[in-house]
Parts: C-alpha cells; structure tokens; sequence
C-alpha cells in the first residue's frame, strides 16, 4: 500500500522574506514569486499551464472566499490574479492541473463539491468565467485527483480516483460541452486509485498509472487504452523487485517516443524512482532516490528543451523539504535545488517549462505565511515556441504559444510556409499546411527564428 507524505509543522515567518531568491549555481536561479496568502489561496497542490495570453494558471486546494480553493492567473513576473473562489455547487479542493484548450478556455477538475460533493468537471475563460460542465455520482466514480487531455479524437480524457461498480476509480471521456461517458472501470487486478490523466502517445493509444491495484500486492500498474475502449494492464509495479512502486503521477512522452515517470515508493532505497517504459512495457529503472538527493517523487517529469527530464520531489533533501533535480534520459540525476521553509516547500507539482525557457511550479507549504508559493527555477535555456494542441491533419486550425510574437512574418511545418490566420502578441492560429510532416514548427520574428518543443506530429 502507497504510504502518503508527513505534514510539517507551521513556522512563523518574517517579513524580509516575502522574496527568497537563491542562487543554485552560476547558471541556474531559484526565485520566489508569490506567497499564499489564504484569501488568495492556500496549499497550491496542482502545477501550472500556460494560457494563449502568455499567463500561468493554476489551482489551489484550499483559501479563497470559502476556503474551498481558487483558480488563479500569473505573469511571468509574478504578478498574480484570484480568477474564481469555490462555493462547492460549482466545485471545491481543486487538486489537479489545468488543461489548456487550443481556443484559449481551460478544463478542470474539482475533488469535491457538486450536486453530490464528490467533485466536479469545469471550464474556465482566461478572465475568470467559471462554468460548471458535470457533477460526478458515486456509480461513475468520484475523486477526480487527475486533470484533463486531449486525445486525437478531440475527447477529452481523465480519471476518477475511487467509487464506480468496484470502489477502485475509473477512466471516463468526456465532450468539450460535457457529455461524459466511462470507458474503464479499475477493479483491483487491472490497477486502482488513478491519481493522473492518461497521456496521448504517437501510435495513438493512450497510456496511464494508477497508484494501487495491480498483480502484486497493491503497487500499482501501467496501463493503456485505444480511443475504442480497449483496455491492457501494460505493467504491474513489484515491489519486491526494487523497482519502484506506487505511480502517483502521470507518464510523459519523451522525445525518443518512450514513456518516463516516477514512482512515489519503493527502489533499492524505498524513497521512489524515476522509470523509463517502452510502449510495448519494457521497463528500466534510471534512478532509486536515497533521500539526500530527495524522496517521494509525486508528479509528473517534463522534458525541457535540452533534452534531459525535471521533477520534483515532496520531502528528502538537505532541508527535508523536497528537491528540484534534472535527470538525463539514460539517468544521470543532478540535484539542482533543496527546498526549504522560508521559499516555500513540499511541492507536489510536475513543473512546467513556459514559453521563456524558465520552470515554473508550486510548493504547497511555506513562504511568507505558510500557505504555499509559486517558484521559478532559471537554467538558461532560450525561449522557445508551444503548439496547442502538439499534433494535428493536414488542413487543421492549430495554435502557437510563444512569449513575444509580436511582427511574426512566418511559420513553417517542417520546412513546409503554413498561413498565419491570427496572430497576438503571445499566440499565433496557423492551419497546418498541405504536405506537411511531423518534425519541427519554426516561427520568424523580427527578433529571431522561434523552434518549436516537443516536435508536431502531423496526423494521417
């Protein structure tokens, strides 16, 4: 059974810490942005996206009016804006990350509230417009830990963490409008408890983790679906083999199209570890975490632009706070920053690289008042460019994300020029271009060439 994190006592803060800025290395800078303050939010459990306005948006679990949570906006340089406060009709205790739709609109989930206050599925307009699409029942799951994706089909896909025919959670798809329909429901053996969204491969089949269930005494499984409804246990975590155990966090599609996450558990250490699998479910682990260089990784790993992955973990470290660490894709870790009290701690976020090269991300407690905060780590990488959504047909309206692309005079898929059908200063609408291939999307500004990251997969 997954063991879950140890609160930490609240610690009265001084003023002159409202900023902590610390210097990792000569090439990387860890700062503070914002401090919760619990009317604007407290506990920031769920990481960040990054909107077509070039703001992050993110959730916190608890604070606001009610106490119940908020969703939130954030520029670059930390300037923050409470969008919503839940009132539980609309949902309460958002716990996941928010999804960006290539229009602009944002999808969610809440953990509780809701015509049963057992959670709520929900969309949000970059200036606060809340509108509650769905309210789960006990007989299609409830607890949505998980967020949303988008799926080729243009479904959106989750998990619900517990309830439905066997009490173990569910995978469901649901319409932009709110149709939703279960595909999945857990039942032990085949895993149980999701935690994290399922993510959309190129061979078109959707891979996923649950934290338990699974053939070996409750470690939990990797597993994938087809946009048909076909489901397979792809792996089943053991424990005994110091492999890891207990996947609380979603997979990423690394860019050598095998699959890399973390598990919150086991490893020759028993403070978790970071995996690669391939898409057939030949899994290797790369790293056993050994609490010094952190412990009870429990999100998901992005791939940054140089090509090597980043997490956090929840507590270990120097400060038993939690790190931030890189690790190379043959798994090379480098801790790059301890986590401590004052600049907030225990983050439980997967980070997010933004459009200006930096990582973005939550801790959950500390800061100047112990509500949380919400950091960035600088490594130097350059700015880059997004697609909304990462793949598409040919003749398909798709969006570019960039920090400044103001006076863009072109795009090219791949080397193929695609027409610019709107453009601001932050995000570009191209449709992709008849003999496009999959490869990389490059936009010409006055001030430089722009690549894209990851490659855009034109679909058949």
């Amino acid at each position: 059974m997954s063991h879950r994190r140890k609160c930490v006592s609240r610690v009265t803060l001084p003023i002159f810490l409202l900023f902590a800025l610390a210097s990792v290395s000569p090439s990387q800078t860890f700062t503070t942005l914002v401090n919760f303050a619990g009317t604007n939010g407290a506990s920031p459990y769920a990481g960040l996206v990054q909107g077509i306005n070039g703001d992050l948006y993110g959730t916190t679990l608890r604070g606001g009016a009610a106490n119940l949570g908020t969703v939130f906006a954030m520029t670059l340089q930390g300037e923050l804006k409470s969008l919503v406060s839940f009132d539980e009709s609309n949902g309460a205790n958002p716990y996941a990350p928010l999804m960006v739709y290539p229009n602009g609109t944002l999808y969610g989930t809440a953990r509780s509230g809701g015509a049963n206050n057992i959670g709520t599925l929900f969309r949000i307009t970059p200036s606060g417009t809340l509108t509650k699409l769905f309210s789960f029942g006990t007989d299609g799951g409830a607890d949505p830990l998980a967020g949303l994706v988008e799926a080729f089909n243009g479904l959106l896909y989750g998990a619900t963490s517990v309830f439905g025919p066997n009490f173990d959670g569910s995978i469901f798809e649901i319409t932009l409008g709110g149709t939703l329909t279960t595909v999945h429901d857990f039942g032990g053996v085949d895993g149980a408890y999701p935690a994290a969204a399922p993510v959309q491969a190129p061979n078109g089949l959707l891979y996923g983790t649950t934290v338990n269930g699974g053939a070996y005494s409750n470690n939990g499984v990797i597993y994938t679906l087809s946009l048909s409804g076909e489901f397979t246990t792809l792996y089943n975590f053991d424990y005994a083999v110091g492999g890891g155990s207990n996947p609380h966090g979603a997979l990423v599609v690394g860019t050598d199209g095998n699959l890399y996450g973390t598990t919150e558990d086991g490893g020759a250490y028993n403070y978790g570890t970071v995996f690669q699998i391939t898409p057939t479910g030949v899994l290797t682990t790369l790293h056993s975490f050994d609490y010094p260089d952190g412990s009870v990784p429990l999100d998901a790993l992005v791939q940054g632009t140089d090509g090597n992955f980043y997490g956090t973990t929840s507590s270990g470290g120097t400060n038993n706070y939690g790190t931030i660490f890189q690790i190379t894709p043959t798994g090379t870790l480098t801790t790059l920053y301890n986590f401590d009290q004052a600049g907030g701690g225990i983050p439980e976020c997967a980070l997010v690289q933004a459009t200006d090269g930096n990582f973005y991300g939550t801790a959950e407690v500390g800061g100047l008042f112990d509500y949380g905060t919400v950091f960035r780590l600088s490594t130097g990488l350059s700015p880059f460019v997004k697609m909304l959504p990462s793949f598409g047909k040919v003749g398909a309206s798709v969006t570019i994300l960039g920090t400044d692309l103001t006076g863009a005079t072109s795009v090219t898929f791949n080397g193929i020029p695609a027409a610019i059908t709107g453009s601001q200063p932050t995000a570009l609408t191209v449709t992709v271009p008849a003999g496009a291939t999959s490869g990389t999307v490059q936009v010409t500004t006055p001030s430089g060439t722009l690549s894209s990251f990851p490659a855009f997969l034109v679909r058949p």
